[in-house]
């Protein structure tokens, strides 16, 4: 399988280079240049599998020849015995047809642990092949840092640097970051929000002089791994409740836009979805575009959803190429615009996106709200993100018929302020994190200066 760039400038790669290479030498972003599809007949014949079982069917297509079957296997066999539950991504019902499919299992209590402790091994694989060394540098908003961490502090072959925003991702999410003390790790407390973060990075990428010769990876969901991985849990959702032989919906919260282009994916790739919703917060750029085809940045503010402050969503770019034809050149003058002005789509192209998507925002105050209210109605602790995507949901849903699936991104006691403010008491750390607050803790704050954040970077890497 090929993998191409949403500007059409880059050469095509296969995926170990994708895996390596992370952002298109052109500044965009790599897709599949032909999607795998599955049956419904074979997508039935999946029923009742293992979580890992079906990863490997789902991913194996993507990977090709790039590794080989028995290594491939082994490594999703080991990324999901690291969950705490044995059905990995379990659901649980709300209510009547409406479902939370809990994706907080993994090592960090995130979503993002589905994709990353795989992405770890899958670079470390490729890395001893070749006998190289990688410099990631990755930004976050407080969840894909810490299970970015957790995935490759063990590797021989990678040097770690991921850029926080200085004071705006919740204490449980940057101690599980700034706790991990080893030679290959560094934290960045960047004075700067989310956006600065992801657009240093992704500057870093456009132009690596200063590393010297090295070479930079990618933990972010601009790498296609992370999308890849993220792609299974929306079979195992459909599958666990009637699926292929029923429709099946979901409510995604998002801020960077890979976590529901993962179930555009599954789509596009046969499983049978009804309805995709956007459930998002006060940073609401997603929900705009959706809905009323306005595509300007806006001022960035702190939410009590941190994961989700986001105004930047790298990930609709590969949506929109798909949108306008998978023209590259259309995709890389409009990103160039929205770099420096508002934009708004071709209104066909934006219709085409209303087709595929519903959306919804939530301020902090309905966010608690629903909190409280769901932990009343049924004694289900959401998380903040969470209740968007359930206020998403009932807000949006067309069909009360259809399963409708609320994906679960993080879990509560990640996100106490939140918790508190529903007038609920904060769940405890689980066993594994007991002593989180007491542990060292080792980062460094640096101002929103670019060449200030290279120079750290090319002072700390292993040279060996």
């Amino acid at each position: 399988m090929k993998y191409i760039s949403t500007r059409g400038d880059a050469p095509a790669l296969n995926f170990e280079e994708v895996l390596l290479a992370g952002l298109a030498s052109d500044g965009g972003l790599y897709v599949p240049e032909v999607l795998p599809t599955f049956s419904k007949e074979e997508i039935a014949s999946w029923a009742g599998l293992p979580y890992n079982e079906l990863a490997y069917k789902i991913i194996k297509p993507f990977v090709d020849d790039c590794v080989e079957d028995a290594d491939l296997k082994q490594m999703i066999d080991e990324t999901y015995a690291g969950f705490n539950h044995i059905a990995v991504a379990p659901l649980k019902e709300l209510g009547t047809n409406e479902w939370v499919l809990e994706l907080f299992h993994g090592p960090t209590l995130a979503f993002k642990d589905f994709a990353l402790q795989l992405l770890g091994r899958l670079m470390d694989y490729a890395l001893t092949k070749r006998q190289e060394r990688l410099v990631i540098m990755g930004a976050t908003s407080g969840d894909t840092g810490s299970a970015a961490i957790e995935g490759c502090r063990h590797s021989d072959h990678l040097d770690i640097f991921i850029l926080h925003p200085y004071n705006r991702v919740s204490e449980v999410q940057r101690k599980q970051m700034t706790t991990i003390i080893e030679d290959n790790v560094f934290n960045v407390a960047l004075e700067g929000n989310f956006d600065d973060c992801q657009e240093m990075v992704k500057d870093s990428f456009a132009n690596q002089d200063f590393l010297g010769g090295r070479k930079l990876g990618a933990v972010n969901s601009i790498n296609w791994a992370r999308i890849m991985s993220q792609i299974v849990y929306y079979f195992s959702a459909s599958l666990a409740v009637g699926g292929p032989h029923r429709e099946v919906a979901f409510s995604v919260p998002t801020g960077n836009f890979g976590d529901i282009f993962a179930g555009y994916l599954a789509k596009q790739m046969g499983l049978p979805i009804s309805q995709l919703v956007v459930a998002t917060n006060k940073n609401d750029i997603l929900h705009r575009v959706i809905s009323g085809n306005d595509m300007s940045k806006g001022e960035l503010v702190h939410t009590l959803s941190p994961s989700m402050d986001i105004m930047v969503s790298s990930n609709f770019e590969r949506l929109l190429f798909d949108v306008y034809g998978r023209d590259g050149a259309a995709i890389n003058d409009l990103m160039a615009k929205f770099k420096t002005e508002p934009v708004q789509l071709d209104k066909q192209r934006w219709e085409k996106v209303r087709e595929l998507f519903d959306s919804y925002a939530c301020d902090d105050e309905e966010t608690c709200k629903l909190i409280e209210t769901v932990a009343q109605e049924t004694g289900y602790l959401l998380d903040p993100h969470t209740a968007i995507g359930v206020a998403a949901a009932r807000e949006c849903n067309r069909d009360t018929s259809v399963p409708m699936i609320v994906l679960s991104t993080a879990h509560p006691v990640k996100f106490p302020e939140a918790v508190l403010k529903a007038g609920l008491e904060s769940p405890q750390l689980p066993a594994h994190m007991a002593d989180l607050f007491e542990r060292e803790e080792q980062f460094t704050v640096l101002p929103n200066e670019l060449s200030t954040v290279q120079q750290f970077v090319a002072k700390n890497v292993h040279n060996d």
